[in-house]
């Protein structure tokens, strides 16, 4: 039996078989999802993922980490992700290929929406994480996958031997830049600052390569094409208002992110930004609804974080079951 044949049988079950209710219902298969979905099942409850693309979210789209504990040497993003997939797999955690598109929390059991049908849960856990924001500037769409990215994981071998430009301060755009040294000719790293907010760490390594070259206190205004491509970049800069045209092949842009909760449309409550307002146990205003990981309002966005609030949320909702 092949993995679609699989994840089809689990979306028919979750439809018609056991009443149609599902235990625990996580929307997301990032590490706060997959995390939630372990520690749900190991509780001996029924947990379903929700994720219309491969799992792992951001994570498994990270070339290396250092900062995940446990492994000295750094870890592959991809391979965590994976190996995270393979533990929530072993406790029978099922996995249902469908993005969800709304909800109705004021049913009970829930309701969740995809495409394909219409799902009822007794709890749920979103886990929808947080993607990339853009620069908002003019041929920004019509030059994504054409020299505008978003993961120089994902797509810094395709500019090898060629001159790109990072923009941002954080540990995102640092690590970005560190990466495309290896590969790329010259790397621009392009902050609106006259600092990195990135971890100290990054700083030294920074400073120390040689075809990296820092452009402080700018911002990215203009992006030039040239046959469809993406040609170069003209900055400001800031202090004097002076524009600089910076000839690159590549863009990779790293200055934040947004959440994935469009789909809530009013059901939560979200902060000024868009994330879901939930305390540290994921707990949300809504009696049986968590949020874990990036979509929810937190201090610290990071892979260890997503996974304490994935295991935080499933012991939430299996007390919350149990009452």
């Amino acid at each position: 039996m092949n993995e679609k044949q699989t994840a089809n049988e689990t979306s028919a079950a979750c439809k018609e078989g056991s009443g149609g209710v599902i235990d625990v219902a996580v929307i997301g298969a990032g590490p706060a999802g997959l995390t939630a979905g372990l520690y749900a099942a190991r509780a001996g409850l029924e947990a379903v993922l929700f994720e219309r693309i491969a799992p792992g979210g951001q994570l498994a789209q990270t070339e290396h980490m250092e900062n995940y504990p446990g492994f000295p040497d750094g870890s592959n993003g991809f391979e965590l992700a994976f190996a995270m997939k393979q533990h929530a797999d072993r406790f029978g955690v099922n996995h249902v290929g469908e993005e969800v598109s709304s909800v109705d929390f004021t049913q009970n059991p829930k309701v969740l929406r995809t495409a394909f049908g219409e799902y009822r849960a007794k709890s749920v856990i979103i886990a929808t994480g947080a993607r990339p924001r853009k620069l908002g500037l003019d041929l920004e769409e019509e030059l994504q996958g054409r020299g505008v990215s978003y993961c120089a994981t994902c797509d810094g071998s395709f500019f090898r031997g060629k001159s790109v430009m990072v923009v941002g301060g954080g540990n995102t755009a640092a690590a970005d830049a560190i990466y495309l040294s290896r590969i790329c000719e010259k790397v621009y790293l392009v902050h609106r600052r006259d600092k990195l907010r990135a971890t100290a760490i990054y700083h030294k390594r920074l400073e120390d390569l040689p075809n990296v070259e820092f452009v402080w206190n700018a911002v990215p205004r203009k992006l030039v094409a040239d046959e469809g491509a993406l040609a170069g970049v003209r900055i400001e800069m800031l202090e004097t208002g002076e524009e600089r045209d910076i000839a690159v092949n590549g863009l990779f842009v790293a200055v934040g992110t947004e959440p994935n909760t469009e789909f809530l449309d009013d059901a939560l409550t979200l902060d000024e930004t868009g994330y879901i307002v939930a305390d540290e146990t994921g707990t949300t205003e809504v009696p049986g609804v968590y949020a874990a990981g990036d979509v929810r309002t937190k201090v610290l966005r990071q892979v260890v974080t997503a996974v304490a609030d994935g295991a935080l949320c499933a012991e939430e909702a299996a007390e919350y079951l149990a009452i």
